[in-house]
């Protein structure tokens, strides 16, 4: 069975993965990990992409990423992909592939799911129990989130700017979002939805986005979409 082009609408939040080979670790130093948070800020740069959220591990990475065209998240993963092979390859005296194929990635539903996927992806630090808790990893966005950093090319959605009057609220707002975390569901939800390459959102924003694309965009039969308050709990 050919497999389905990617989902990639402009205008729209979307989860990313991108996975070693075999799961093996892509990053050797603490240098490797800021050479592709460079890369990232060069590309998305490049492309038009605005950056959300990223979490870096040990042998793979999430973004959450609004491309302004259609264009512009595959080639900013393409050339991020291809740039950063060239270094870690050059640098570890490798050859041979790196990634673990495509990237995947799922659209999702801003109102629900975007505040949802920011915990997600700072909370993979802890659920790797790599840190007791997301303030302890230095390869994400959660600091700037909080104020205790400045990642310059990181774009707070709208969604974010709603929790709160001042960046104090603010940062308040979302480590309580982060401290509450999301239930197992949610987190099922947004790794499938975006390992499968489907939409994730309720029935009529999937609906709404079928009428502006010819791919499909769920499973035949799928079951009713999980949803998410902006708080969860």
């Amino acid at each position: 069975m050919a497999r389905l082009p990617r989902l990639t609408l402009a205008g729209y939040p979307h989860h990313v993965i991108q996975r070693g080979n075999n799961r093996q670790p892509i990053f050797s130093t603490p240098a490797d990990y800021r050479f592709l948070l460079d890369l990232i800020e060069e590309y998305a740069k490049k492309f038009g992409v605005e950056v959300h959220a990223y979490v870096l591990m040990s042998n793979h990475f999430h973004l959450l990423l609004t491309p302004s065209t259609a264009d512009g998240l595959p080639q900013m993963m393409q050339a991020l992909g291809r740039s950063y092979v060239r270094y870690f390859n050059r640098t570890q005296q490798r050859t041979g592939t790196l990634w673990e194929g495509r990237y995947k990635s799922t659209l999702i539903q801003s109102d629900r799911y975007l505040l949802a996927c920011m915990v997600y992806i700072d909370l993979n630090p802890v659920r790797a129990a790599l840190v007791s808790g997301p303030q302890d990893y230095p390869w994400s966005s959660h600091l700037h989130y909080l104020g205790l950093r400045q990642d310059k090319f990181i774009t707070p959605h709208a969604l974010f700017w709603e929790l709160g009057n001042t960046p104090f609220a603010r940062e308040a707002a979302y480590a309580e979002l982060v401290q509450a975390g999301i239930p197992s569901v949610q987190q099922t939800a947004l790794t499938d939805a975006t390992v499968s390459g489907w939409a994730l959102g309720e029935p009529d924003f999937v609906a709404d986005l079928q009428r502006r694309t010819q791919r499909r965009l769920a499973r035949a039969g799928a079951g009713r979409p999980f949803s998410v308050n902006k708080k969860p709990v």
